[in-house]
């Protein structure tokens, strides 16, 4: 073996020393190349630590050294934070099972037909077909197109809820979703919401301008507004270190209770003469035009979510600034050491997102509820958000797809408990249990006992 190998040529200052025996690679020739042993196989990486090279020395960073805890959360952050397809609709299927599973319970005639299930089973089977398709029926109409009711103006009445109440769950999902792709938490959606409302509210009762420029000037005000709330966690984030999480929820006190106080206070927010803490109506110049006409409720607040939407995926697929948002949610360390300011990254990615949120509370103000600013303008939003974001993969597209189921639940819940008697609250549970199975990737895998590339 040994006198089939070439001689290695001496290296300079080597004092023309022998090559040790035993199965040494061979010398890699001058140049880029990297040498190869004469067998084939890789040559081993050379160690890095500080204590020299050598057999007995510990294995290198990112071997079978045990990742540290922080890496490991980030990484299941990740994974329910831009989770694959596969997960969500699973997610969905199952959260309707379940769903069903409680609209049979809080059934009468399905109770009633289990009491003689033995003497005629087909009657209990019949009442659960008949309970879980009426009640799907009633969701469907309630929410896309309702075949009881004459002219098609009517009929489609139903999607146009569906549209007017996902406008602002995709604005604040996509300000939700923004923040995950960067690996943040923004659950400080209602605090958003409430500030930017506000101050679209007061630009909009304040402020005597013609339409072309008092809409805007509202609209622009409350996107300012949910981004300097948003942003001053971001900062403290990216100056301090402090959790966005804990920022984020003590920001939605802190908004909360300066809106109450502004609602509260003659001067500020409060409408004239009165005690309530409630603004007065919007002026119709600073109103949201509807697109339908005045026979429908749907206004452009939708349009603006479609705008957002072509926004964000954008920024995060084609600009450098979604490049450094999306490197620094994969490894701020890496990101960090390519050359990418972190904390400053984070206090960008705030304030977009902080904007976003921001424009569904105008949204609900100038569009939805326009006979004044309150303190529960946000009607839940902020936090039905962070679901949408989960189910939507925080990714734009997906986002716009989940604000539309939602939006339709919302819609069709309330047609739900109308016409089959169904508590309103399933639809509350059905998205509840969305969030859980989302939130549980290795218990969708174990249901449906999917390998677990399917749901990579």
């Amino acid at each position: 073996m040994n006198d089939e190998t070439p001689q290695t040529p001496e290296t300079p200052g080597g004092g023309g020393s022998a090559p040790e025996p035993g199965p040494s690679l061979e010398k890699a020739p001058s140049g880029p190349w990297p040498s190869v042993p004469q067998d084939g196989s890789p040559e081993p990486e050379p160690e890095s630590s500080g204590g020299g090279a050598g057999a007995g020395s510990a294995p290198a960073s990112g071997g079978d050294t045990p990742p540290e805890p922080s890496s490991r959360w980030r990484e299941v952050f990740r994974e329910i934070a831009t989770g694959s397809l596969l997960v969500s609709v699973l997610s969905v299927f199952l959260a309707v099972v379940v769903g069903s599973l409680m609209i049979l319970l809080t059934d009468e005639t399905v109770r009633e037909s289990a009491g003689y299930i033995g003497a005629r089973p087909s009657d209990f089977f019949y009442a659960v077909r008949d309970a879980v398709v009426d009640a799907y029926t009633a969701l469907f109409r309630g929410s896309i197109y309702n075949t009881n009711v004459e002219g098609f103006d009517r009929r489609i009445r139903p999607l146009t809820e569906t549209l007017k109440y996902s406008g602002p769950l995709i604005l604040a999902g996509l300000g939700v979703g923004l923040a995950f792709r960067a690996g943040l938490f923004n659950i400080g959606g209602r605090g958003q919401m409430l500030l930017a409302g506000a101050a679209a509210g007061w630009v909009a009762v304040t402020v005597d301008l013609p339409l072309v420029l008092h809409l805007p000037l509202a609209v622009l005000a409350g996107a300012v507004a949910g981004a300097l709330w948003a942003g001053l966690a971001g900062f403290l984030k990216a100056r301090t270190g402090a959790h966005e999480v804990i920022v984020t929820i003590m920001l939605n006190y802190v908004g909360f209770y300066l809106v109450f106080y502004a609602l509260s206070r003659q001067g500020l927010l409060q409408a004239p003469g009165s005690g309530n803490p409630k603004s007065e109506a919007m002026p119709e110049s600073a109103k949201l035009p509807k697109l339908l006409g005045e026979d429908f409720n749907l206004h452009a607040g939708f349009v603006l979510a479609l705008v957002a939407v072509a926004f964000v995926w954008w920024l995060l697929n084609k600009s450098a600034l979604g490049f450094r948002f999306r490197a620094v949610g994969e490894n701020p360390e890496a990101a960090r050491a390519s050359g990418i300011h972190v904390g400053r990254t984070y206090t960008t990615v705030m304030l977009i997102a902080g904007a976003l949120v921001g424009l569904a509370g105008v949204n609900q103000v100038l569009g939805t509820a326009t006979s004044g600013v309150t303190v529960d303008l946000d009607a839940g939003i902020g936090f039905d958000a962070i679901t949408v974001a989960l189910l939507g993969r925080s990714r734009p597209v997906g986002i716009l797809a989940a604000g539309l189921l939602f939006g339709a639940l919302k819609a069709g819940g309330f047609s739900m408990a109308a016409a089959e008697g169904i508590p309103v609250e399933i639809v509350l549970v059905i998205q509840s249990l969305i969030v859980l199975f989302i939130a549980a990737p290795p218990l969708v895998r174990a249901i449906f006992r999917l390998p677990k590339g399917a749901t990579a």
